[in-house]
């Protein structure tokens, strides 16, 4: 089985999980299936969720998608990054 795990560190939670939760669906259509999602206990803005991964190619296409882009700049994403683990 193939995961994702990311981390974003963000502005602000609350409205990077607004914007996380109202890209959900597109998400979901990627085959990505949230398996758990973190705050750092001393840095709650440092956020780590994890993913079950049903296509690495359908889940990179959406994590590389424009649109996704933005979704990070409205949501207040400062930085972030992403791996593919088995």
């Amino acid at each position: 089985m193939t995961v994702m795990l990311c981390r974003n560190r963000v502005a602000d939670f609350a409205k990077w999980k607004s914007v996380f939760d109202a890209n959900w669906p597109a998400a979901e259509q990627a085959g990505l299936s949230l398996r758990g999602l973190w705050r750092v206990v001393d840095d709650p803005n440092n956020v780590f969720f994890l993913f079950d991964v049903a296509d690495v190619e359908r889940a990179k296409a959406f994590i590389n998608d424009p649109k996704a882009a933005e979704s990070g700049r409205e949501s207040g994403v400062l930085d972030g990054e992403y791996h593919f683990l088995q």
